[in-house]
């Protein structure tokens, strides 16, 4: 079953706050970006807007973030009006979003992992090619495709664990579940191995694909100890990637 982002919105923005979200998903995440002062990005999946923003402070412009969840889009908005940065939201499928192929870098944390099939994976890979410069860049992070079942509930030290539904093949759904103060809120991803993700994102014109490690912040090392984070980097449970839109011929 599909999440419905509308009912767990707020839940979800807190989720954000979790250390290793700050620690390594985002410091691994922005130190792929790079510098992004003066480019054109798009946020596909951006949710309430947690790196639509970011990157928007970071220098990028102009910025645009797309979700699914009008609840999503809703919570952007508004803290677009409590704080303008200049930042435009669109509720959107990402598969099917009409964008001109204007942007220097389409980000989207949380994307890929949602498709079912190879299909539907292809049609995101190629919203993201459409609207992207030749040349232009995507990243990404995304459930990651080797974390074994055995692993799934490593998690909890760090406030998420993972459940799978039967075997793990091809479709599977693998449920997130982030253990909050609030109570625990459940968002389902979906199984693909890393050979279909690559052979969409090369059929619909990406290129130069690379995975990279996860990386924890030295402001992470610090707080926590590095034996405190060696569980989720020996065997991290979310994988990131960036590669190419191809010149034209």
């Amino acid at each position: 079953m599909s999440t419905s982002y509308d009912q767990i919105a707020k839940e979800y923005q807190a989720s954000k706050l979790l250390p290793w979200r700050t620690h390594i998903e985002r410091y691994t995440l922005l130190k792929l970006t790079r510098g992004v002062a003066g480019m054109q990005v798009l946020d596909l999946a951006c949710g309430e807007g947690y790196y639509t923003r970011l990157l928007r402070r970071l220098g990028a412009g102009p910025v645009t973030g797309v979700d699914l969840s009008q609840g999503m889009i809703d919570l952007a908005r508004a803290q677009e009006l409590a704080d303008p940065l200049g930042v435009r939201y669109e509720a959107a499928d990402a598969r099917a979003i009409d964008s001109q192929p204007t942007n220097d870098l389409v980000f989207a944390a949380y994307l890929l992992n949602y498709a079912k099939d190879y299909d539907e994976l292809l049609a995101m890979c190629h919203a993201i090619v459409r609207s992207m410069k030749p040349g232009g860049r995507f990243v990404t992070v995304n459930n990651h495709p080797s974390d074994p079942p055995e692993n799934f509930e490593t998690g909890r030290k760090y406030g998420y664990s993972k459940k799978l539904d039967g075997p793990l093949v091809e479709g599977a759904p693998i449920h997130w579940r982030f253990h909050l103060p609030e109570g625990t809120i459940e968002v389902t991803n979906y199984y693909l191995t890393p050979a279909t993700m690559e052979r969409a994102m090369t059929a619909a014109g990406l290129r130069n694909i690379r995975w990279h490690p996860a990386e924890v912040s030295p402001e992470g090392v610090e707080q926590w100890g590095a034996a405190h984070w060696r569980p989720f980097l020996d065997q991290p449970p979310i994988a990131f990637l960036d590669c190419t839109k191809e010149w034209a011929p």
